[in-house]
């Protein structure tokens, strides 16, 4: 039988970040998230429904999560299902799903309402560097000296083929 069990959601945190740390010392980090769905119904009226959701993320992903999140601001979350069981403090049985973040996205522009803290604002660590290279300008061979052909290049420099399409 194939099982599958994957979660992507997007939405605002409902409240701030709870970190603690399991006996092993590794960070937890609990939060809630609120996701709006808005349709239009048969009547024509604008309509939202909002799901509340709990998460848990664990180990950096919790530290991380806990430094730059608090109420309010959106997140994308990717992970699994969970189900709970617990016996409350009257006797009743108790249940619930909780999704175990595996990878996580911040959204929306940092600094802006909502989004990523800017470097200063509400955290003490150095901008993120972006993943890319800055742009720099090719080095030019002087005048005199002939251009290789495109094989004889590295290949930074040559144009793509289609044995370089990676679909």
């Amino acid at each position: 039988m194939a099982n599958f069990n994957k979660v992507i959601l997007m939405g605002n945190l409902t409240r701030d970040p709870q970190l603690s740390y399991l006996p092993s010392q590794t960070p937890v980090v609990d939060f809630g998230l609120a996701v709006n769905r808005n349709w239009t119904g048969q009547d024509g009226q604008r309509r939202e429904d909002t799901c509340f959701v709990d998460c848990r993320a664990f180990g950096k992903q919790a530290e991380v999560i806990n430094h730059y999140m608090n109420k309010g601001k959106p997140i994308l979350v990717e992970g699994r299902l969970q189900f709970q069981q617990w016996q409350a403090q009257d006797g009743s049985k108790r249940s619930k799903h909780i999704v175990v973040v595996e990878g996580f996205q911040f959204v929306g522009a940092p600094g802006a309402q909502g989004g990523s803290p800017a470097y200063g604002e509400e955290s003490q660590a150095p901008p993120r560097q972006s993943r890319r290279p800055a742009p720099s300008q090719p080095a030019r061979p002087p005048k005199d000296e002939p251009q290789a052909p495109y094989g004889d290049q590295d290949d930074a420099n040559r144009p793509p083929s289609e044995d370089d399409i990676p679909f």
